[in-house]
């Protein structure tokens, strides 16, 4: 899933503070799970606002809507009708929803409540980690279903390196070595002769250097 968190208040407040009419979007998806933009969140920060511009004698409208998703057109297409009536559109949705909701209303102001972070799973209740990067050219197959693009701090294809101690990653003793990992798990899987085999060098056209990215499926089209 997306993992996003919510901005600091202070930075949401300058960001709608001259709109009269503000219309708080939440999503139903990734940053519900992270328990960054759901319906709860967006309950939670309509009444901050309201309580910031009531003590600063603010005469504003604050409203709340949460999507099932900001990232497809039919549930952005649920609040045509309603959209006229705001300012400005606080969206508490990832950057790809953010933008995808700029462009269904592009005379609307859309503003982003969330910093989007990552790829990532749940490891325990209020506890997130990177998985993915969507490099765009899967090599799970090879590294024991472990990544080391997102979880090498230098991305290496074939390691590790020579920074490593302990099993753990020498920007941070508490982060374990991708490679370490790679290797333990390659072990217990009895597939120990896969590490000898070197992984070619990446098309890194196929990631965001390349440029923004398009899928089209025909057969679902």
């Amino acid at each position: 899933m997306i993992v996003a968190k919510q901005k600091p208040l202070e930075e949401i407040i300058e960001e709608v503070k001259d709109f009269n009419r503000i219309l708080i979007a939440g999503c139903n998806e990734c940053v519900t799970v992270c328990e960054a933009g759901g319906r709860k969140e967006v309950a939670v920060l309509a009444s901050s606002l309201r309580m910031y511009f009531a003590k600063e004698g603010l005469d504003r409208k604050v409203d709340e809507v949460t999507l099932q998703r900001q990232c497809d057109s039919e549930y952005l297409e649920e609040i045509r009708s309603i959209v006229d009536d705001y300012d400005a559109i606080l969206s508490l949705a990832c950057g790809a929803g953010v933008q995808f909701m700029a462009e269904k209303y592009p005379k609307k102001i859309v503003l982003p409540g969330l910093d989007t972070l990552f790829m990532g799973v749940t490891e325990e209740r209020g506890v997130w980690s990177e998985r993915c990067q969507g490099c765009g050219q899967c090599i799970l197959s090879y590294t024991a279903g472990i990544c080391p693009i997102s979880r090498c701090a230098k991305r290496l294809l074939n390691g590790p390196c020579g920074g490593a101690t302990k099993g753990h990653c020498e920007i941070d003793k508490d982060v374990p070595c991708a490679w370490n990992l790679i290797i333990e798990r390659l072990k217990e899987l009895n597939r120990l002769s896969d590490y000898e085999k070197l992984i070619s060098i990446k098309d890194w056209s196929t990631e965001r250097a390349g440029g923004p990215r398009r899928i089209t499926r025909e057969d679902v089209r």
